[in-house]
């Protein structure tokens, strides 16, 4: 698995009804082989047909390698192959010795590839049995051959099937050939190496392109945590989204209030790296409670791994509301599940004139404990001259709210039935209106006491 941490955070535990929040969400991933540790051998053609700037070549890759396994390992370059990783050396003329065994140590590694010289034939055969002796049976870590030859075998057992052995094991054979004096053979590459070929060999036709080889490799082996990530949030429906910052890896966009999508190309190619998005959401829903920031999370990529987020909650305080006028009482009807229609008799009802409705909401501020509060709304409409006519006025008591502090109280859907009668004699009906609507709140119980009068005889 190549995702080693995801995380989903807001910046505040509790807000108002109409308050805002920040989300971050995280994610850190690494090549694979931090999660999964390797051990592998490099195997190194040291014979005669190497002599030159072919042996030259071969040292300069394979350092580049051990440097890219040491920082693909634990994202420094500190001198140690990290994450239980190790890498072990082999060469082989007209035997094989082994040079390094699996170790961690990059210097030494480096040390062991400087100190070859170029002389003799070419054992392949021996080469692998070398490499195959060095793995550990018991290990659990993934097990890879590098070959470094040019296939040309003059001395020694035929080779494929000690290649077909090791490979019967489980352990992984690259073939990297590089055309030496004796040129090389790309059939015998081929069927010493794990299958598909195009992915586990590969021959230079320019000795200055082995290096780039050595790099590809290993970025091949350690494998990029993930690849083509997409993460769709959906944030609750109780929240909007309001905005998004830039994230600092990949691309995060609004599809609509509710949601957004976050891609990232690729994270943890050669090291462990995270990817961070903020952004900022909004409730909008008047109802009070503990709320899930998200409705629904989802992850993927191109590797299959397999993503959860936490799932953040957030403690929503609203303003008292008040209702002092209530709907209109329902009329009841059932329906039998087998009814194709239905035909109900729902009595009479009057239209005393045209008219239109008004329903207001207002908030009073600072109502503090056990205290009721008188509240007037006065409506009045105002003619294109300007002057206003009366049109209507309603009073209502407030219940005491028993909070401990004084608190904002939204009194909703205070209720206008208004004529359609036009103030001017060249007015159409359902022509505009001009309102004015006018509050007036006092408290209803104080603590006000009377002094009292004292007499003196």
């Amino acid at each position: 698995m190549g995702i080693t941490n995801s995380n989903k955070v807001i910046d505040v535990e509790q807000i108002n009804c109409d308050g805002a929040l920040k989300v971050t969400l995280a994610l850190t991933a690494a090549p694979d082989i931090v999660s999964n540790p390797t051990d592998i051998v490099l195997v190194l053609d040291r014979s005669g047909s190497m002599t030159g700037s072919p042996l030259s070549n071969m040292k300069t890759g394979a350092k580049t390698f051990i440097d890219i396994i040491e920082k693909a390992t634990d994202g420094t370059a500190d001198g140690e192959i990290g994450s239980g990783s190790h890498i072990g050396i082999v060469s082989f003329a007209n035997t094989a010795i082994v040079n390094a065994p699996l170790i961690t140590s990059v210097a030494t590694l480096k040390n062991a590839v400087d100190a070859l010289a170029a002389g003799g034939n070419t054992n392949h055969a021996d080469a692998f049995e070398k490499a195959i002796q060095l793995f550990d049976p018991n290990s659990t870590n993934q097990k890879v051959i590098v070959m470094f030859t040019d296939g040309k075998t003059t001395i020694g057992a035929p080779p494929a099937p000690v290649a077909e052995a090791a490979k019967n094991q489980g352990i992984i054979i690259y073939c990297i050939g590089l055309i030496g004096s004796d040129g090389v053979d790309p059939t015998a590459l081929n069927n010493w190496a794990t299958d598909p070929d195009s992915t586990h060999v590969a021959i230079t036709p320019d000795e200055a392109e082995l290096e780039e080889l050595f790099a590809e490799l290993a970025a091949n082996i350690s494998k990029t945590g993930a690849t083509n990530i997409v993460i769709d949030e959906i944030v609750n429906s109780d929240f909007i989204i309001t905005g998004i910052l830039s994230p600092n890896k990949g691309t995060a966009t609004m599809v609509n209030s509710t949601t957004l999508k976050w891609s990232i190309p690729e994270l943890g190619v050669t090291a462990g790296e995270s990817a961070t998005l903020e952004f900022f959401i909004r409730h909008t829903n008047q109802v009070p409670g503990t709320k899930k920031v998200n409705a629904s999370i989802t992850y993927t990529d191109s590797e299959g791994n397999l993503v959860v987020f936490p799932d953040p909650v957030v403690s929503v305080k609203c303003d008292i509301i008040v209702n002092p006028e209530s709907c209109p009482a329902p009329v009841d009807l059932l329906v039998d599940g087998c009814s194709d229609a239905i035909v109900v008799d729902m009595g009479d009802t009057y239209l005393e004139s045209l008219g239109r409705i008004l329903q207001l909401d207002v908030t009073i501020k600072n109502v503090c404990p056990q205290k009721r509060v008188a509240l007037a709304v006065i409506l009045t409409e105002v003619d294109k001259d300007g002057m206003e006519y009366q049109r209507g006025m309603k009073t209502m008591t407030i219940p005491a709210h028993n909070f401990p502090t004084c608190r904002d109280v939204l009194v909703k859907c205070i209720k206008f039935v208004v004529p359609e009668t036009p103030l001017n004699t060249d007015e159409k009906f359902c022509s505009p209106r001009n309102f004015k609507v006018r509050f007036i709140s006092h408290n209803v119980d104080t603590d006000y006491i009377c002094c009292e009068s004292q007499f003196k005889i």
